[in-house]
């Protein structure tokens, strides 16, 4: 019997965010170690965007694996600056801003004795909102961190995902409203850098960085290039509700 194929076969796009964030660091994920590709990733910040300073710490937990890497690559020490608790459940996907600020005041802790004093090389995997990182670099300043400098082990987050992952519209993402420097005044941290999309693909194992019209991964978080059509996006007349392409 003679099969029916009506659609154009698709190459796959699997999510980079799995990379990034989603997968635990046990995983394996296309044939890759995710822990592997996340101390690849902290070491592709250091190269792009290193900077003076005393120590390397991680926001727990996500931002560990980068951390080691990125402490790896610069030869800075690597040091547990903030302690995480257990108990507390993810605050980016809390309904509401006090509910999330309560969230990470419960869920992080500065190690004061290990900090106070020192230039900080702070590392997250991501900004969504914003709302953790305003709270995080307050802290370590409050704890008597001389200097934060931030470095996020992704692009900027500037698109919503349609495929199941729960970020907000467009008007709620940072990275949507602002740019980096802005972005960095509003945290309040000392410097602010992103790792770049090529970064990205190559701590993934492509070598050559991002190609543009053949890319590997679903990355439209961040790239705004949809693996399908946003058919009902668009047609309404209002730019603001398409996806902006960030090559």
């Amino acid at each position: 019997m003679q099969s029916i194929k009506p659609f154009v076969p698709q190459a796959p796009r699997p999510c980079i965010f799995e990379q990034v964030y989603f997968s635990r660091p046990d995983s394996i994920v296309d044939d890759l170690s995710v822990y592997e590709v996340r101390k690849r990733i902290g070491a592709e910040l250091a190269r792009e965007s290193g900077v003076d300073a005393d120590m390397v710490v991680p926001v727990p937990d996500s931002g560990t694996p980068a951390a080691i890497g990125y402490a790896q690559a610069s030869g800075l020490p690597f040091e547990l600056g903030i302690i995480r608790s257990h108990y507390v459940g993810r605050t980016f996907i809390q309904p509401g801003d006090q509910i999330r600020h309560l969230g990470v005041k419960l869920k992080h802790n500065a190690n004061r004795a290990q900090i106070a004093g020192k230039r900080l090389v702070l590392i997250d995997d991501s900004i969504v909102r914003g709302t953790t990182s305003v709270k995080i670099v307050q802290m370590l300043r409050d704890a008597g961190a001389g200097e934060v400098h931030m470095r996020i082990a992704s692009p900027p987050t500037r698109n919503p995902c349609f495929y199941g992952v729960d970020t907000p519209e467009r008007s709620k993402l940072l990275a949507a409203q602002m740019d980096v420097e802005a972005m960095r005044a509003f945290i309040k941290a000392d410097s602010l850098a992103f790792l770049s999309i090529d970064g990205l693909y190559r701590a993934a194992g492509a070598s050559v960085g991002r190609i543009v019209d053949r890319p590997a991964y679903c990355d439209a978080c961040f790239t705004g290039d949809y693996p399908t059509p946003l058919t009902d996006r668009e047609g309404r007349g209002d730019a603001s509700l398409l996806p902006d392409f960030v090559s």
